[in-house]
Order: structure tokens, then C-alpha cells, then sequence
């Protein structure tokens, strides 16, 4: 972070300003000389509405007006000899457009760059920490995918599922099976909420939280692990 000369933010609009701020307190935390400019630019809108045979057009046109947006921030905003910088929030290696994106922009060959990625903590290393918790079992594997493909059936191959991008709790499906839910989120901020159990005991108190903080904060990200109980 103290070898990078900007610091490119896209902003979520008022809803999610304190994404925002977060990285402005890392900022302030981990480069207090403030030898470093931030720019900000809004994040177009996605549709957020289109499913089935539409879902797939519907991020890709998102992916695109953004890579419009990096285009126009690296072209701009840096010098010649400047570093800038992303901050991804999580773990741009999961379900993350920001790589995807970059190289976009690289394609369309209207600016040149090198870029590197630096790892951070996913959200779903925190989820397991904070649990205290692994993700596998004993030679067993887990599974990372998303609430959409959960919907269609708990994995056949895998007891441990992870679950990330899960707007409608698709973990109530499940509520009459042998699983347990270790939940999660804001995972690393102040406003954290983890909650685990079998999913019939914890679904109704992860709804309830989870509404209660997406009226108070206009937003939330959650991620979860499912742990299916030995079926031997």
C-alpha cells in the first residue's frame, strides 16, 4: 500500500458508503503520511432484477460499463510512472469481476499495464477463523459456489458447502436435513454477526438478524459453510 500513488475507488452510492470509509481507515491506518491521492468514481447500476437465460447478458453489460469506468480511471488519473491500486473487498480469486475486468481493459488496447495481485483475507478464511472451524473434514473435500446453484440441489460430491452471493437464505431449504449452518456477516468489521447450529434451529434467528441489519445499514454481505452430517 505505501508503494501505491493512487488509490482507485468505485462508490456504491449512499447505501454502501461505509465500504467506502472502511478503505479509507485502512488507508489511514496503514499509510498515516497520506503520500497518496484517492480517486473516487460511482459504480454503474447493475441488474439485479434479470434471471434464468437473462443472468449471465445482464453481468456481463455490468462487467462492461465498469471496465468503461477502470478504462477511463487508469488512462486519466496515472502518470506515466504512478502505481495505483484497487482494494478489493475479500478476495478478488472468489466470485470477484475485478481481474476479469482488468484484463478487459488490457484487450481493448487503449491503455497499457502491468498489474499484480496482492492476497488478502476472503471471507471465507475469516468465516472459518471466527467459527473456529476448518472448511474440509478428514480427506474429505469442500465445495465454494453461489445461493443460485445451491437452489438447484446440495452438492452430490461434497458434505461441506460453501456459500457465498446467496441473496434469499437458500440454506431454508435444507432446514429439514441433517445440517449444520456456520454463518456470517461484515465478517472483519465492527458490525460482525456470526450465528451456527442446525439450520432448523439457526435459520430463524439468521433471518431475523439479517434483516434487522440490511434496515439498519441498507445493505449486508453473508456468507456461509453447510456441514451435512455423515450420511454412512
Amino acid at each position: 500500500m505505501r508503494d501505491t500513488d493512487v488509490f482507485l475507488i468505485l462508490d456504491k452510492g449512499e447505501a454502501k458508503a461505509d465500504l467506502t470509509g472502511l478503505r479509507r481507515d485502512l488507508l489511514d491506518t496503514h499509510v498515516p503520511d497520506g503520500t497518496y491521492r484517492v480517486v473516487e468514481a460511482r459504480d454503474p447500476e447493475r441488474d439485479r432484477t434479470a434471471g434464468g437465460a437473462a443472468y449471465s447478458p445482464a453481468v456481463g453489460d455490468w462487467r462492461s460499463a465498469r471496465a468503461d469506468i477502470y478504462e477511463r480511471l487508469i488512462g486519466e488519473e496515472l502518470g506515466a510512472d504512478e502505481t495505483g491500486a484497487f482494494l478489493v473487498w475479500g478476495d478478488p480469486a472468489l466470485y470477484d469481476s475485478t481481474l476479469g475486468i482488468l484484463e478487459e481493459v488490457l484487450d481493448r488496447g487503449t491503455v497499457a499495464f502491468e498489474y499484480d495481485v496482492v492476497p488478502g483475507i476472503s471471507s471465507v478464511s475469516a468465516l472459518a477463523a471466527r467459527h473456529r472451524t476448518g472448511l474440509n473434514r478428514v480427506a474429505g473435500p469442500v465445495q465454494i459456489t453461489t445461493g443460485r446453484r445451491l437452489a438447484e440441489g446440495f452438492p452430490e460430491d461434497a458434505d461441506d458447502v460453501v456459500v457465498m452471493l446467496d441473496a434469499h437464505q437458500t440454506f431454508r431449504r435444507y432446514a429439514r436435513e441433517d445440517v449444520d449452518i456456520y454463518w456470517g456477516a461484515y465478517l472483519g468489521t465492527p458490525d460482525e454477526i456470526l450465528v451456527s447450529g442446525p439450520i432448523a434451529e439457526a435459520a430463524p434467528r439468521i433471518e431475523r438478524l439479517r434483516a434487522e441489519a440490511r434496515e439498519r445499514k441498507g445493505w449486508i454481505m453473508d456468507t456461509y459453510l453447510l456441514r451435512r452430517h455423515s450420511r454412512d
